[in-house]
């Protein structure tokens, strides 16, 4: 598991590097910043404050093993993505609540040890619904589910859109109705559908009378298709103008490191280390 879990890190990372790599002879595009106030943050955080987090024991749960240090350790990373701007409002679902509370922790506690320096942000809870796991409709749905089937992709063809909702996992009863205590599997659909169509649930479920969700599914699938259809061309449009993405890619990391360098600069010269 460890040994997979570890060719999976490096695959991800060869593919970050080539997604950021210039043209032949350019330099990569980097921002060291926010890895090394991330570094200096770790040093400020108990063990036990991290294995607090709901989404660690969450995740090493499901995973049925203990979890990587860089799982255990990646809200902190997130930390230092907020801080390293000196946020002052962060937009989040209600999902990364704890986390916002640990940037905030993180902050006030580097504050009352070196001296007001970075502001407290305030979290900014957006109202988006939680959208669920189409094979497992209790947790929520997530791009690192090793069940290919469980979450739908902006990217993924017509056909593995309906494959997945195809097997999207409801109940014995076939009417499709909005009971999210009793009922998530289906309630999910109709989340997703309302999200995808701008109906309202009410909406949702009174056009669907009569349908059972065998059929339901479909149609699900096909006001996916349709809402994602104009963004997924598009971003194949853009992955094919590399000189494009190149230049948004440097012009965006020129900009981090004028925000994020003297952010850095000072926190050095706080802990004495600059």
């Amino acid at each position: 598991m460890a040994l997979c879990s570890m060719r999976n890190t490096f695959g991800r990372w060869r593919f970050i590097r080539a997604l950021h790599k210039g043209p032949k002879g350019t330099p990569a595009v980097q921002v060291l910043e926010h890895t090394q106030l991330n570094w200096i943050l770790t040093c400020m955080i108990r063990l036990p404050r991290l294995q607090h987090l709901h989404q660690w024991k969450a995740k090493t749960a499901k995973q049925k093993h203990d979890g990587t240090v860089g799982l255990l350790t990646y809200p902190v990373l997130q930390a230092a993505d907020i801080l390293s701007y000196k946020s002052t409002h962060v937009p989040v679902g209600e999902d990364q609540a704890q986390h916002m509370e640990l940037v905030q922790d993180l902050a006030q506690g580097f504050n009352k040890k070196y001296g007001e320096f970075f502001p407290v942000p305030q979290s900014i809870l957006t109202s988006m619904r939680k959208v669920r796991s189409l094979r497992d409709p209790s947790t929520k749905m997530s791009k690192s589910d090793p069940d290919k089937l469980a979450t739908v992709r902006i990217t993924d063809s017509p056909e593995e859109i309906v494959q997945k909702f195809r097997k999207a996992v409801t109940d014995f009863t076939s009417e499709v109705s909005y009971e999210p205590a009793s009922r998530k599997g289906v309630s999910n659909l109709v989340a997703i559908h309302a999200a995808v169509t701008g109906l309202t649930v009410e909406e949702v479920v009174c056009n669907s009378a009569g349908i059972d969700t065998a059929h339901y599914k479909l149609l699900v699938a096909d006001a996916v298709i349709e809402k994602f259809a104009p963004i997924k061309s598009e971003i194949e449009k853009l992955k094919m103008d590399k000189d494009h993405l190149e230049k948004v890619l440097r012009a965006g990391s020129a900009k981090a490191k004028e925000l994020a360098y003297p952010t850095l600069q000072e926190v050095k010269k706080l802990i004495g280390i600059l």
